[in-house]
């Protein structure tokens, strides 16, 4: 095992929590802080090119997992995109821009978590946006994180908003404002034709200050303890076993799917399935690694008989939109 790390804070996975934190704890010169990333880097043109998304899905940048097979879903195992690289999911996801509704953060403080309200929360989503199309009481103009909108600028996505408010669902021409119900133009993290994730919003200008360190290929694959307290952390970093320490803190944030699967490694987890799987228990927490709820996401495909989207452009044309793009970031 080889000789690692003593710092003030480590931080497993570089998603878009991970990210954030690496950067509010890195303005204290006095902090050090390591932030350890299972995937790679997030300089790829796939990443970087809004309309390469549909690249990033089952790739390298992706952890490629399937649910196990659905029984209402006809015994289907769904493909669940998960991000591994700098940014995490933010580095290969739509870039929609959407918030929460009022009503959910409303609910997580009714349910006892105080500073979770709507009104709680709001001016840190001020705080975090530099908004190029939108101000106002809801919207930021100078935080890390870009958003643009994307206006309606095929015939088919404008004949697609007709309709809906035909059908009676209203116009919205802020789904991030006072209300989110209605038909509008969505909010993108791209600024500046490029996609702005977690990465490029909080990492980047983070890497220059000396208290940070970036290991990436850095699998973590265990907790460890003093006592009951976790200190340290083990990880596989190109095939080797690696540790270091953490004098203040070990902040877990490595996604839905694996900051539970590092718990439970570490023998934090219902205790009886812990055992059957041979893992000593620390702690028996019946919780951890159950109750996921993921939302479906269908889709409607029908037929247009002129070329409004992308992908049923000659090949000559997509050419020439990516040379546009490379030259202008438009196209």
């Amino acid at each position: 095992m080889g000789q690692g790390l003593n710092v003030d804070y480590i931080i497993v996975g570089a998603g878009a929590a991970g990210c954030v934190i690496a950067h509010r704890l890195t303005e204290d010169p006095r902090c050090q802080v390591l932030l350890l990333e299972a995937g790679g880097g997030d300089d790829s043109p796939l990443i970087r090119t809004p309309g390469r998304f549909l690249s990033l899905q089952d790739s390298a940048h992706d952890w490629g997992d399937r649910t196990l097979p659905q029984p209402h879903l006809g015994g289907r195992r769904i493909f669940m995109p998960q991000g591994r690289g700098l940014g995490g999911s933010t580095s290969i996801n739509y870039m929609i821009y959407v918030r929460g509704h009022r009503l959910d953060y409303d609910h997580w403080r009714d349910l006892g978590n105080d500073g979770w309200g709507y009104d709680d929360v709001l001016p840190y989503f001020i705080k975090s946006e530099n908004n190029r199309a939108l101000s106002g009481p809801y919207h930021g103009n100078a935080g890390p994180l870009g958003v643009t909108s994307h206006s309606p600028v095929s015939e088919l996505a404008a004949r697609y908003l007709t309709a809906a408010q035909e059908a009676g669902i209203p116009f919205n021409p802020d789904l991030n404002g006072a209300e989110q119900e209605g038909c509008g133009p969505l909010q993108a993290t791209i600024l500046d034709g490029t996609r702005c994730s977690a990465s490029a919003a909080y990492l980047s200008p983070a890497r220059t200050r000396p208290n940070l360190t970036v290991v990436s290929h850095a699998h973590a694959t265990r907790l460890l303890f003093n006592g009951d307290r976790v200190t340290s952390v083990q990880y596989l970093c190109h095939g080797r076993v690696e540790q270091a320490s953490a004098s203040s803190e070990v902040i877990v944030c490595a996604g839905a799917l694996r900051s539970p699967h590092l718990l439970l490694l570490s023998g934090l987890g219902p205790a009886d399935e812990l055992r059957r799987l041979g893992i000593e228990v620390r702690r028996d927490l019946p919780g951890v690694g159950k109750n996921l709820q993921d939302h479906l996401h269908t889709r409607v495909r029908c037929e247009i008989t002129e070329p409004w989207t992308f992908l049923p452009l000659p090949l000559e044309a997509q050419a020439v939109a990516a040379r546009e793009y490379a030259a202008s970031r438009t196209g």
